[in-house]
Parts: structure tokens; sequence; C-alpha cells
């Protein structure tokens, strides 16, 4: 959700011990550069080669608290990890070529081949050019082209790529990437108001010369948007929810096998669903790593504390093969208005990038509320100029 004082960037670390959740705010090393809270950003998860990049998170794209969007990719990685408290360190990449335009509910895949690494982004949403508007219509979105961007952050280039298989924006689809391949499932097409079937294979291949990128349309796709996928093996992911229409929740799950140069799609079991979740209307989460899903519902008007989510874990695989569930509130929710926004695939605000059990007792340590004060020693605050009169310690990010 919206952060808070406590953590102006809106990113956490995440403690689940014994059925209750914690959120405490993640600190910044002083050279980090400013990171705006963003709501439903791309982001994927780039293992580095030495140990100093042992593991880095990009991010693209998202909403800020304006309400506008963002084009700006940032990369963030663990710096230190002293007892108790993780440090993070967040860069802004400037790109040069076809940069993508400012967009949302899009999705960033990193692909291996022949050696290298590049980042593929594609679809999202995003606003009407300034020149069409009208005053009806200023600030409706529209499905981005069905470019494909190549992204090489080594040399801070980008390049677009018009395949002819793509012929309709998408957004909220599923995208799997394994090795130099991606598989894009599903997705919601907001001109058409549909959920087409989709299911692509893109194929990118890195040369000494100029990349090389195709695509295949493969039958056996899946109508779906906004569905959430863990792995669960080195060949094998899981899907869980999502929407199969405007006012149904798609309550099925699917097996996903990868081999080389072909994608495996199967029914499974469906969970033992809670009453709260089969007659929710909208339902948000992500993956948490290690075949775990974190699925929350909102609260019930009635309830006590009105804006609050109650969060469910879904095991599906790895060492725990069986469905568990942790009902807690949680206070970190949205304060925007849900009328804001589309009620069903903009209402995913979460996005895990470690894995469920990477925090121990020994990484996070209790919630106080001396943490409040504590901005000095994140680093994050923006250091003024000499005759600046804004006082740090009250000053919040507009």
């Amino acid at each position: 959700g919206w952060p808070k004082r406590s953590c102006p960037t809106g990113v956490f670390l995440l403690d689940l011990k014994k059925n209750e959740l914690k959120l405490k705010p993640a600190f910044f090393s002083k050279d980090s550069c400013y990171l705006p809270p963003l709501r439903y950003p791309a982001v994927c998860a780039v293992r580095g080669r030495t140990e100093s990049e042992k593991c880095q998170y990009v991010i693209h794209g998202g909403k800020t608290p304006n309400n506008e969007l963002s084009d700006k990719i940032y990369v963030m990685s663990i710096v230190c990890k002293p007892s108790k408290k993780i440090t993070f360190k967040c860069t802004e990449k400037e790109l040069v070529g076809d940069v993508p335009e400012a967009r949302y509910g899009h999705t960033i895949n990193t692909v291996h081949s022949r050696g290298k690494s590049m980042s593929v982004i594609f679809g999202g949403r995003s606003y009407i050019p300034v020149g069409q508007r009208t005053t009806e219509k200023w600030n409706s979105v529209v499905d981005c082209m069905p470019h494909v961007f190549l992204v090489d952050f080594e040399f801070g280039c980008c390049t677009s790529y018009i395949l002819p298989e793509l012929q309709d924006g998408l957004s909220f689809h599923v995208s799997i990437a394994r090795n130099d391949t991606i598989y894009i499932l599903g997705g919601h097409s907001l001109e058409n108001n549909i959920r087409p079937p989709n299911l692509y294979r893109l194929k990118i291949d890195l040369p000494l010369g100029s990349p090389s990128v195709s695509c295949t349309i493969l039958p056996g796709g899946i109508s779906v948007s906004s569905a959430l996928v863990t792995q669960t093996g080195d060949k094998e992911f899981v899907m869980v929810g999502g929407y199969q229409c405007d006012n149904q929740k798609r309550m099925f799950c699917n097996t996903i096998t990868l081999e080389d140069n072909n994608i495996e799609i199967v029914e499974r079991e469906t969970p033992d669903w809670t009453p709260d979740i089969k007659h929710c209307k909208i339902w948000f989460g992500s993956d948490m790593g290690n075949g775990a899903i974190l699925l929350g519902i909102p609260g019930d008007n009635k309830q006590l504390i009105s804006d609050a989510n109650y969060f469910y874990i879904l095991r599906c695989g790895g060492a725990r093969d069986e469905e568990e569930e942790a009902a807690q509130t949680c206070s970190q929710t949205s304060t925007e208005d849900p009328g804001d926004s589309t009620p069903f695939e903009d209402s995913e605000e979460f996005c895990f990038s470690a894995e469920a059990n990477s925090f121990d007792d020994d990484d996070i340590d209790t919630y106080n509320e001396d943490d409040e004060e504590d901005e000095s020693e994140t680093g994050y605050w923006i250091t003024c100029s000499a005759n600046c009169d804004i006082d740090i310690n009250t000053w919040v990010p507009f």
C-alpha cells in the first residue's frame, strides 16, 4: 500500500512467523537515488555474476502517488546484511535508444543466451497521448503498442522490435522466462475488453552482433488476466488466481511445465478455498518463492478495521506439499479510493522479490515506535542546499 512517514519508498521487509504477518520499513544506503513509491510496476529478479551482484531487482514503470505513470528504470540490490538490518542500494538507470514509454500492468523478464543476458519488457497500459486527449477522457488509459523491448543494462541501451505475430496490446498477462525463451500467456485487451486465450513464445538469440527476436503463436492458451505464478521446480510452475471475465474470478489452478521449445499447461487440483475467498470480488497477491503465494482480499466494511486486508498463504509444492493459510489483518493498506481505478487488474498492489523464508528470527527485529522518527539512518532524505529552509524532520514527499 501507500507508504507512511516511516517508509517513504513503500519498500518493506516482510516477516511471517507463526501465522503473524509484519511489515518493517526497508533501509537504503546514503548513495541511493530517490525511489518514488510505485504501484504495480514490473519487477524482475536478476542473478548477478559476482558475489556483490548476487541478486538485483529491476523495477520499471508503475504509478506514482500523484497518479502519474513512470518511465524510469531502477536497479535495487542488497549492499549489506548486518544483524537485524538489511540495507538496499537503489540506482536509476539511464537508457538510450527506443526507451519504452511510461506504463503499468506490463512484465519484465531476463533471458540468457550465448553467455549474455538481457531484460525484456512487454505489454502494459499508458495514458492517452496528450495530443489525443479530450476533457472527458483526459486520464483515460489505453493498451501500449505490442512492441518487444530488449534492454541491455551493461551498455545502457534499449531496442524495440515489432513482430507480426503480436497484433494487439496486452496488459496483466503472465510471462515466464527460461534460458533464452519467454512464454506470454493470457492478458486483457482494453480496446476490445476481452481476455483472449493467448499463448506466445518469444525466442531471443544474443550473438556477437545484433540480437534476434522471433515469436511463435502456440495453441493451448488460457483466457485469464492478473494470474499469479510461482516456481515449484526447475521446469515446473504453478499458475493461481486471476480473472476469467469482468465479474468472475478464476478459481482454478494450472501446472505449467517448460521443456526445450515446448510448454505444457494442465489443470491441477483446486485448493480448498475458504468461504471468504470464494465470495470476495477482488483478490490480489504475489509469488513469495519456494512454491508459496500470498493472497490478499479486502476486509469486510462491517469489521472494526474497515480498511484491513486478510491474507492467506497457498503452498503449491516444494518442501511443504499442502495448502496452509494465515488469516491476519494488516494495516499497511492503500489509502486510494477503490473507485479511482479499475477494480480488478489495478487491485494488484504487492510484489515480493525475496523467497518466502529469506528472513529468519535474526533478520528482522520487532517493530517499535522509535523507527517512526529514525529517517536519518535510512539514507533516503535529500541533502538540501545551505539556504534551504525546509525542516527535514517534518518534510514528507508530495
